[in-house]
């Protein structure tokens, strides 16, 4: 795997030595677009890190959660729980995942004795990939390549829930040949919201239209941002737009791992 360089605080990059990182691929990842797993693969393992991927995780359990399904719910956070919780860091290419763990496991489990504790642990250890790469690894310039404008949407998720906004535009700000164009509303939700978007599919519909017209208004030929479901649905409304602007996982932009397809175009493209 090509080596990318990355500038630490010394302090930070010491910290780093033996410390092993345990990446929660996520289901769209998995199933939709590996490449995003790949390039989180990288930039942790760059960043010093021991990396693995436990082949026993499952979905975080964030649909059925959302959708009342506590017990289902319960049972996938600890089968996450058992899988993750002997690493130092969790690391997930998702603010949705991440904050699905970090955030709603602790209340979830909060009431069985058995997992209370587990719970409460494996979430102080959970972050965002690229909340982590600068938060926790200390990491403030990436020597990638990259040549064209760019616009980044904030995921609900990661936002709120995370405080996942200035970290990717740090990183960004810092390739060479990467034109930042921020969007008008940028931390407006896409429309996607998981299971929001199939069950309210007009809605989510006249919300990702709105968002498409900023990401339009924006000028950039590419848009970022770290969650896949809310660059699957703002590539679909995109395409069925006619647009051409680009749309890529800010992980492979950082990687350097974006020569391939974009999201929702066919390979040879």
């Amino acid at each position: 795997m090509d080596q990318i360089e990355l500038n630490f605080t010394t302090d930070q990059k010491h910290q780093t030595k033996g410390k092993r990182v345990g990446l929660f691929v996520t289901c769209l990842v998995d199933l939709f677009r590996p490449t995003v797993g790949f390039a989180a693969v990288k930039l942790i393992e760059n960043a010093g890190f021991t990396l693995e991927v436990p082949k026993d995780q499952t979905c975080c359990g964030q649909p059925a959660y959302n959708s009342g399904d506590k017990e289902d719910a319960k049972a996938l956070a600890k089968q996450v729980i058992k899988a993750f919780e002997d690493y130092d860091y969790i690391v997930a290419p998702s603010g949705s995942c991440a904050a699905m763990i970090a955030k709603h496991y602790p209340s979830m489990l909060a009431d069985d004795p058995d997992w209370a504790n587990r719970a409460e642990a494996v979430a102080g250890k959970t972050h965002e990939l690229v909340s982590f790469l600068v938060d926790v690894a200390g990491v403030n310039e990436i020597a990638s390549h990259y040549q064209g404008s760019v616009t980044y949407h904030d995921s609900c998720s990661g936002l709120r829930e995370l405080n996942v906004s200035e970290q990717p535009r740090a990183l960004l700000k810092s390739i060479e040949g990467v034109e930042l164009k921020e969007m008008q509303d940028s931390d407006v939700c896409c429309g996607f919201g998981g299971t929001f978007c199939v069950k309210y599919p007009d809605i989510s519909d006249a919300i990702v239209g709105k968002k498409t017209k900023t990401i339009a208004a924006s000028g950039a030929g590419t848009l970022l941002a770290g969650d896949l479901g809310c660059l699957m649905n703002m590539a679909g409304k995109l395409k069925r737009e006619g647009s051409a602007v680009e749309v890529r996982h800010v992980a492979e932009v950082l990687a350097d791992m974006a020569d391939g397809p974009a999201i929702g175009e066919k390979p040879g493209r």
